[in-house]
């Protein structure tokens, strides 16, 4: 075992003085030690409830016969850190969330971790630190929350009546009261926001990876069924130490394409671009982000899932879960081995019955093609992302005159102050990785575009991203950012722009030559964060068409 290093021998007899000061007894120490990475925190609805999780996790590993150890993970909050300074740390923390599982698994030497995560950027640095380190590793996503109850029966989910909520109120379409109970009810307590937003499209693909137990994906965080998978997953991950099973036998290209069909067939987050990327990147996986494009051609939305659709993840979840979106999409799927000894389409077979008002049949879907789109152009050489399963039919093509803000601050400034009107393509730029720093989300100039009725009639675009919740012609992660002095920096108010969904088109229609004037006198600005640890993470981010990830290349 890996934990040999630090307690057999004489030369560790220190070593084992101070494990033992822990209050690890003599007749454990044989045992495999088991790191439970917790990402808990009293901060994140999505994580308050995992000192109940981590209770039953332990119980499993000693079970299973291994020894439990926690360490600590943090975690920030998208919709609270959402429209200031926070939400430039967003991103980033997912590098220093997979740094730090790589530091304390190494130099503990631990035989194996179970990932207690839930919520966006966390999910996808547990995952880049199980790729990276390659030790026999489960993750345990802490579950969805419930939707919110109204007196009136409606049920309420964070971002649509939050978010878009304000916008509606400034309309004048909602009055204070109404505006009050939508904050009241629209978190009713733990776990992650209750539509297919970053977190839970995070956690579906996680268990679609093979990297967790089934229904781990979609079972609720208030749940019985969320604590006994936790259970489960601390039994399992001994099993895993024992037959060395590592992530990277799972990680294949194989598995990462079930990953982005699944993505496609619910109309998940267009977020989840970033993060597959980066952990296919991390498990040594080619995955060029063409890869999107070109599955997603040939994979129908089969789910009208909130925040864009109807349904809720506990809708989801009682329909069939992971596996009966798998079972729906039937040969698409390739089989691939998962954390549980069973392969995909094993499991899949194990699924008796979806409900088909939730997951359609390919002979039925919601739309032809799946929910995300991959766009290129002059305005985006690298390309760019959008969410078309949020997309209206009459947005899919747009002309328009561009708006241009060189901060999200700005253009919600002119979005709620009415300088925004119908033809208008807002253009938001300098919020890349490195320009922003930190590609913040930007759901609530998106959110305001629909709650002021604009999303048929107003384009976005941007180098930086959006929330999971994010719907309407929004598109994002244009390449290169503007910072690096991509096209998108050489747009002026006034320019059309052309975009096309269908022809996977973005295109700035201003003649080559008045571009390169504009490029030649164009600087770059100055860094808008020139110290801590964003001025470092700006200099070392890569562009998010490889994921954003850092390099020191």
């Amino acid at each position: 075992m890996r934990s040999d290093m630090i307690k057999k021998g004489l030369e560790r007899t220190p070593h084992r003085a101070l494990i033992k000061g822990t209050g690890v007894p003599e007749s454990e120490m044989d045992k495999p030690f088991i790191g439970v990475a917790t990402s808990f925190s009293d901060l994140i609805p999505g994580h308050v409830g995992m000192r109940d999780l981590e209770r039953f996790i332990e119980k499993g590993v000693h079970s299973g016969g291994g020894y439990a150890m926690f360490f600590g993970i943090p975690g920030v909050c998208d919709g609270i850190a959402m429209g200031h300074k926070g939400m430039h740390y967003s991103l980033p923390t997912r590098e220093l969330i997979a740094d730090m599982v790589e530091s304390v698994a190494e130099a503990h030497r631990l035989d194996g971790l179970v990932l207690l995560t839930n919520c966006d950027k966390i999910t996808p640095g547990m995952l880049m630190a199980a790729a990276r380190l390659d030790i026999p590793c489960i993750v345990v996503t802490a579950g969805p929350m419930l939707s919110g109850r109204g007196q009136e029966g409606r049920r309420y989910s964070f971002v649509t009546d939050t978010f878009e909520a304000m916008a509606r109120y400034k309309a004048g379409v909602i009055d204070d009261k109404q505006l009050k109970v939508c904050e009241d009810n629209a978190c009713p307590g733990m776990g992650s926001c209750q539509g297919l937003f970053t977190a839970n499209t995070m956690a579906i693909l996680t268990e679609t990876l093979g990297m967790s137990l089934p229904r781990c994906g979609t079972a609720l965080a208030v749940s019985a069924l969320k604590r006994r998978i936790a259970f489960a997953s601390g039994e399992r991950i001994v099993g895993l130490v024992k037959e060395n099973v590592t992530p990277r036998q799972i990680l294949t290209r194989a598995a990462f394409e079930n990953a982005i069909r699944v993505d496609l067939a619910l109309g998940g987050s267009s977020n989840t671009v970033l993060h597959l990327l980066a952990i296919a990147r991390e498990a040594g996986v080619e995955l060029p982000l063409e890869t999107f494009d070109i599955l997603s051609k040939e994979t129908p939305q089969l789910a009208s899932m909130n925040p864009a659709g109807e349904h809720f993840m506990e809708d989801l979840d009682v329909a069939g879960g992971v596996l009966g979106v798998l079972k729906q999409l039937g040969d698409k799927i390739h089989d691939a081995p998962t954390v549980m000894g069973l392969t995909t389409k094993q499991l899949a077979a194990s699924v008796e019955n979806v409900d088909e008002t939730v997951v359609r049949p390919l002979t039925d879907p919601v739309k032809k093609e799946g929910g995300i789109a991959v766009l290129f152009g002059n305005l985006a050489p690298k390309g760019a992302v959008v969410k078309q399963s949020g997309v209206s039919q009459q947005m899919m093509t747009f002309n328009g005159t561009a708006r241009c803000f060189d901060s999200e601050e700005a253009a919600m400034a002119a979005l709620m102050d009415g300088k925004i009107t119908a033809g208008d393509v807002v253009v938001i730029r300098y919020e890349g990785p490195k320009g922003g720093p930190g590609m913040r989300e930007m759901l609530a100039p998106t959110a305001a575009l629909m709650g002021l009725g604009l999303g048929d009639s107003v384009a976005l675009i941007t180098d930086g991203r959006f929330s999971g919740g994010t719907r309407g012609p929004c598109i994002g992660h244009i390449s290169p950012e503007a910072a690096e002095g991509g096209p998108i920096a050489f747009v002026q108010d006034g320019d059309k722009i052309l975009l096309d969904i269908p022809s996977r088109r973005l295109e700035l229609l201003v003649d080559e030559k008045i571009l390169e004037e504009r490029r030649a006198t164009w600087r770059a600005p100055e860094p808008k964060i020139k110290t801590g640890w964003l001025a470092r993470y700006a200099r070392v981010v890569t562009s998010a068409y490889t994921g954003a990830v850092t390099s020191a290349e």
